[in-house]
C-alpha cells in the first residue's frame, strides 16, 4: 500500500506519468491491497471476537477508524475538490466492522453470506444507488468521480470471509497466529500493531516531501 501510495503521488507531481485510474496493473494492485486490508480486518475481528473483545473496546477503536474516515474526507478536499473521497476504505471499514462484529455468530454461514455479497453487485444494480446519500451500499450503475470507493457491496464479503477464516484458524489451527515474529519481519509487525498510523501519516508525508522538493528545485533553479 506504501509502495502504490508512493508512485500514485509521484505521478500527483508529475515525476511519472501513468493512469491509476484505468491501468489494470494498477487497478489490479489496489484491488488486491483493499482486499488485503479488508481480510485483515475481518481476521482481527475473529480475534477480538474469540477473545471476549466487549462492545465498550469495540466502541472506542471503532471511533478512531471513523474519526480518521472523517480526516480523509476534510484532507481530499482540499487536495481534491472535484474528487474527494466521500466513502473510501476507512468509510467502508467503519461500517463493516459493525456488520461483521453483530453477525460473528453466524460461525461457516459467514462464507456464503460473504459470496453473497460479492456476487449481489453484479446481478442488482440501480440508478437510485448512485447518488451521493445512497452510492456507498454499492449497488451503483457507474462508478462515482472519487479518489477513492469503498462501497459495503461487494466489499463486505471480503470482510466476512475474514472473519469466517480468522474462527476457523483459531478453532483448528490456533498456532498460525501465535509465535514471535521472525526477527527480519519484526519492523513489519510493529507497522502492522499501527496499522492505522501508518495509513494516516504517510501521504501526508509523501506529499510534503514531494512538495518540498519541487518547491527546493524550483528556489535553485
Amino acid at each position: 500500500m506504501v509502495v502504490f501510495h508512493f508512485c500514485f503521488d509521484l505521478n500527483h507531481f508529475r515525476f511519472i506519468r501513468e493512469d491509476f485510474y484505468r491501468d489494470p496493473f494498477w487497478t489490479g494492485q489496489r484491488t488486491a491491497i483493499v482486499s488485503l486490508f479488508l481480510f485483515c480486518a475481518g481476521l482481527g475481528q475473529a480475534v477480538a471476537w474469540t477473545q471476549g473483545q466487549r462492545w465498550p473496546r469495540f466502541w472506542r477503536r471503532w471511533a478512531q477508524v471513523a474519526a480518521c474516515a472523517l480526516l480523509v474526507t476534510i484532507g481530499s478536499w482540499f487536495i481534491f475538490p472535484r474528487s474527494f473521497i466521500t466513502f473510501g476504505v476507512l468509510h467502508g471499514i467503519a461500517v463493516m466492522l459493525i456488520i461483521v462484529r453483530v453477525t460473528a455468530p453466524a460461525g461457516r454461514w459467514l462464507w456464503l453470506l460473504g459470496l453473497a455479497a460479492v456476487l449481489l453487485p453484479q446481478v442488482v444494480q440501480s440508478p437510485w444507488f448512485d447518488t451521493r446519500a445512497t452510492q456507498w451500499i454499492g449497488l451503483v450503475t457507474r462508478k462515482p468521480v472519487t479518489e477513492d470507493f469503498v462501497p459495503v457491496l461487494p466489499w463486505l464479503g471480503v470482510m466476512w470471509w475474514g472473519m469466517a477464516a480468522g474462527q476457523w484458524i483459531l478453532a483448528r489451527r490456533p498456532h498460525w497466529l501465535s509465535g514471535n515474529v521472525p526477527r527480519p519481519g519484526a519492523w513489519l509487525a510493529i507497522a502492522g500493531r499501527w496499522s492505522l498510523s501508518v495509513y494516516m501519516v504517510h501521504q501526508p508525508l509523501f506529499f510534503g516531501l514531494l512538495a518540498g522538493w519541487i518547491a527546493l528545485r524550483q528556489a535553485l533553479a
